[in-house]
């Protein structure tokens, strides 16, 4: 093994079964080396400017909900139409941003108050659906496994056994059999759009994907569930009684002004803010040049190494607070803001050279190649790529 740098060392493993490339060079991050390249005032958290953040985020939501109320006073149906489409896109993106501030606190990087942080979290999660506590544990499980090819829960790969495929030395195609529909854009962005709407309910609600198979009913709304421990019980309960709450406001909001006025202003959103939590997530964890590792080769600070930063353009950074072309620096201090993570990753950028994994590929050509391309992954090896 070669060191590079202080910051960052590298070995070749040798690929049994991929024709294309015959080794990879794993990199590992050596983390106490690289926050001391990062200026001490990026670790602080200003609890002031974090709220600031916070009501910049309603401010945006309260203000296109009042421009939506308008809407329906044009009596032109394409323009109500249009201009519907146009708020559910926004509005999608505005709240996408309160989602990120409740990601920070769950990770406390909101204040250094853990009082604050989970009190901030478990309300606006809870606005969103989301239960704050139930979310933040299993996202725990993400930070501390992020890369390993079976225990990383986020967008965890399929294995080719699960899908049912012939073993990888009987299969003459090597990445298996392929239906005719595959081949289909049309096909392919019909189940990509499926997925990206339903893929947060499902995870949220039944685990999937995830491990369900040790109970009954595996759920973030479940505290019996063995995804938490026995001394998260009762936040898990809380979580979950708060979303019971909005459910209950939002079912009386729909006597008062509607079921209809529910669905455009609040349901539709909701569906596309949690489409944009899975895109961002995807692709930061996703990808066909980058592999996942089995235990044998698998360490924290080499999963780490895997993650990808990339930019969703000034605007979607602004509103997103740069969840996207910052997460390798979230991942190496999870509870610095996203305020300060901009110019950490300079010097991460610095710090790692040609190993820092950063793609431009623009994001709508990125998610339908992955898409496309990252199928399953073999059963077998300690350097794993997706195949299709």
């Amino acid at each position: 093994m070669k060191e590079n740098s202080k910051a960052v060392k590298t070995a070749k493993v040798p690929l049994t079964l991929e024709k294309d490339l015959k080794e990879w060079e794993i990199t590992e991050i050596f983390i106490k080396e690289i926050r001391g390249l990062i200026p001490a005032h990026c670790f602080e958290r200003d609890t002031l400017r974090s709220f600031a953040y916070l009501f910049h985020d309603f401010f945006f939501v309260g203000i296109l909900a009042y421009g939506a109320s308008w809407i329906d006073t044009f009596s032109s149906d394409p323009l109500r139409l249009v201009l519907w489409s146009a708020y559910w896109f926004l509005q999608s993106i505005a709240s996408s941003g309160l989602w990120m501030i409740c990601h920070e606190c769950g990770h406390q990087a909101f204040s250094s108050s853990k009082l604050i942080s989970d009190g901030v979290g478990l309300i606006v999660h809870t606005f969103l659906l989301v239960p704050y506590y139930s979310w933040k544990f299993t996202h725990a499980r993400h930070h501390n496994s992020v890369g390993h090819v079976t225990r990383d829960k986020t967008h965890t790969p399929r294995l080719r056994s699960a899908l049912g495929l012939p073993p990888y030395d009987e299969d003459t195609e090597a990445d298996g059999p392929h239906s005719v529909f595959e081949s289909s854009p049309l096909f392919n962005s019909l189940k990509l759009v499926g997925f990206l709407l339903v893929a947060w309910p499902f995870y949220a609600l039944f685990n999937n994907p995830g491990d369900t198979t040790k109970d009954r009913w595996v759920s973030h709304f479940n505290p019996a569930s063995f995804i938490f421990q026995r001394n998260q019980y009762w936040k898990v309960v809380q979580s979950t009684a708060a979303v019971g709450v909005m459910v209950g406001v939002l079912i009386r909001a729909g006597q008062i002004w509607g079921s209809l006025a529910v669905v455009k202003f609040y349901v539709v959103p909701y569906f596309l803010v949690h489409a944009w939590m899975v895109v961002i997530t995807y692709l930061q964890h996703t990808s066909p040049e980058i592999p996942h590792y089995d235990t044998d080769v698998w360490s924290f600070q080499r999963g780490i190494a895997l993650t990808v930063d990339r930019s969703y353009g000034p605007i979607l950074d602004h509103f997103f607070h740069h969840i996207g072309d910052t997460h390798l620096v979230h991942h190496l201090v999870a509870t610095m803001p996203h305020y300060h993570c901009i110019e950490a990753t300079e010097h991460v950028k610095k710090a790692l050279g040609k190993y820092y994994l950063q793609d431009n590929t623009p994001i709508i050509k990125a998610l339908f190649e992955n898409w496309t391309k990252c199928k399953f992954v073999e059963d077998e090896g300690s350097v794993r790529f997706y195949k299709n």
